[in-house]
This record gives structure tokens, sequence and C-alpha cells, in this order.
């Protein structure tokens, strides 16, 4: 689909993890230090991005069995040891969610990122302001790519899921969340990344390369009604 042949959103939902930050070095980090601790071989990078996406609650437990809480303690002392310090917003994202909200589009976040590392990111970075609510793991009944989060982040909104609320993200489980709930997809990823099997089952209805990508479609969509830098 043509970025100028989208809807115009009235809200916009994003996923947060290589959406709107830059995370990976981070979660590979966090993942190699829990799989060394419970016993399992590390992962390379690749293997990292391939496995990555679904919440804790959902894989931990398929992968560590009857030892999953314990693997979440060390996950999560891990990555609450490493996340602040290395935050890393894509270029301009602040300045673009700033302007979307200044042009009236309701925005939210649906994660698959615990809650409160969530929110513990968004403060750091000034951007609770921006939002209508920011979802995370546990948040709703069922994580991504079930469509409850995107359901529970437009509540209280005044604005229904349909044609006109963009579901933004990179990962399989957010087209999946998506366009379960009625929503249009914006898939960030460049063409390899899109061939990928996942995304057989839930296509996205529009992609862009990358984060400068995402910028040039809102451009293009909302015209002179998008205050950005």
């Amino acid at each position: 689909m043509n970025g100028a042949n989208l809807p115009a959103p009235r809200a916009v939902l994003l996923d947060w993890d290589n959406t709107l930050i830059d995370s990976w070095p981070v979660i590979h980090a966090a993942w190699n230090e829990t799989l060394a601790a419970m016993g399992h071989p590390v992962w390379d990078v690749a293997d990292t991005r391939r496995n990555v996406g679904r919440s804790l609650r959902d894989t931990f437990p398929e992968l560590f069995k009857e030892r999953w809480e314990e693997a979440r303690d060390v996950f999560y002392a891990a990555f609450g040891r490493l996340h602040i310090d290395r935050l890393s917003p894509f270029p301009g994202a602040g300045e673009l969610l700033a302007g979307l909200a200044g042009a009236g589009v309701a925005l939210g976040v649906v994660s698959n990122k615990t809650t409160f590392l969530l929110l513990r990111e968004a403060e750091a970075l000034g951007w609770n302001s921006h939002f209508h609510r920011l979802v995370g793991a546990g948040d709703a009944a069922r994580d991504k790519p079930h469509p409850d989060g995107a359901l529970l982040a437009l509540e209280g909104s005044g604005i229904a899921p349909g044609p006109d609320v963009w579901f933004v993200g990179d990962a399989a489980v957010d087209m999946g969340c998506g366009r379960q709930a009625g929503c249009t997809t914006v898939l960030i990823a460049d063409p390899e990344r899109a061939a990928d099997a996942a995304f057989a089952e839930w296509p996205a209805d529009h992609r862009v390369d990358d984060w400068a990508g995402f910028r040039d479609l809102c451009r293009v969509s909302f015209g002179s009604r998008l205050k950005y830098p």
C-alpha cells in the first residue's frame, strides 16, 4: 500500500523495543546472562533476533520449564542493571512523538516488555506525556500477538479500533496484534527481515525499511498538520 493512501490515523499504537528505541544490545546481553546462568547454550545476535518477540510470561515457562521463575529473576536483574544506561531512542523519535501528539493524534504503546521496565524507560526519556496509555506485558489478559493490548491501549480515548488506527512495530507479533484488533498495520523492517516466514500469517498493510521511513510516512500522511523538525 502506498503511504499516501493509508487511512489518516486518529490514533497510533506503537511497539516499544526496536520500534521507538534500539534495545537489541541490552536484550541480547540479558538473555545470554540468563541462558548461561540456567545452563543453556548462549545465543548469537541472529538467534536473539529470531527467538525474542513474545512476552516473558509466554516464553520462559516453555524454555526453562519448572525453573522459569528463577530464570525470570536472573533476567530482570541483568536487564535492570543495563537498560537505563544503554537506553538508545531512534534519532528524532521523541520529536516525532511530540509532533503527532501536537497534531491531535492519540498515542499509545503496546509492548511485550514487562510494565515496570517499560514505564521506567519512558520516564527516563521524558516521553510519558505523549501517550494516552502505555501497555506492557501482563497488563492485558493476553500479550501480543493477541489483540487485547491494543484494545486496552485505546480504552478511554474515545477512539475505536479500525482502519484509522495505525499499529506500528517491527515484529510479527505486532502485526498479529494490530490485524486482530482491526487496525492498519505498519511494519518497520528491511526487505530481508520482512521476508521471514513469521510474517506469512500476519502480513503488514504497509512496510517501511527503518525509523526514517516511518518518519517520512508520517510526513506524507499528515502533511502540514505535522509539526516536525
